[in-house]
């Protein structure tokens, strides 16, 4: 993505500084840097949070639609479907704000530590004028733009070559699990019209 979170960028230099000397305690000025980065970095923290708790649910709910079919009546499956994305959407509910509070009270002591290691004050400074700066702010909430800019160039030029070899994978899945290859465009629409007779 675009949409890049400074966090992302502070974390790879911290790892990629060369290695110095253990450092003595944080001054108070480098503590105070640290908390205004944190600050503005708090969305993207939660944001991990976030994808950590939401990641077994998504394994979960693709486990689920693969039983679904084998495992519960053609009848009730619509129903069951629903149940468990209440039971997910229930589930995300209570742990996605426990685990973003809990993301942001650990940060100083994760990567606020590992910041004041590896950064000197006034590198420091300069981190804090790029996250408070309005124009990196601006860039930011750009994200969403620049990425939808791009993606739509990119499947309007690619759509002629990467649809058949789509179409091709869909194929081949569908004969390895013996499934009857659908129509025209992939819907069972398309392959039920092939097989009526022509109108007299």
């Amino acid at each position: 993505m675009l949409k890049k979170s400074l966090m992302a960028i502070v974390l790879g230099a911290a790892f990629a500084a060369h290695a110095q000397a253990p450092a003595s305690p944080a001054s108070p000025a480098k503590k105070d840097l640290v908390a205004r980065i944190l600050k503005q970095q708090q969305a993207g923290i939660e944001n991990i949070a976030r994808s950590l708790v939401e990641q077994p649910a998504i394994e979960l709910m693709g486990n689920a639609a693969s039983a679904l079919p084998a495992r519960v009546a053609k009848d009730k499956q619509e129903a069951v479907a629903k149940e468990i994305q209440a039971d997910v959407q229930k589930y995300l509910a209570e742990a996605v704000p426990l685990a973003q509070a809990r993301a942001v009270k650990i940060a100083p002591a994760s990567v606020g530590a590992l910041l004041e290691e590896k950064f000197s004050e006034e590198e420091l400074k300069q981190l804090v004028a790029i996250v408070e700066s309005p124009v990196y702010t601006r860039f930011q909430r750009m994200g969403d733009d620049m990425q939808k800019a791009l993606a739509d160039k990119l499947v309007a030029e690619t759509r002629g070559t990467i649809e058949p070899k789509v179409r091709a994978l869909e194929q081949s899945v569908a004969k390895r699990l013996g499934v009857p290859p659908n129509g025209a465009g992939g819907s069972p629409q398309g392959a039920a019209s092939r097989a009526r007779p022509a109108a007299k």
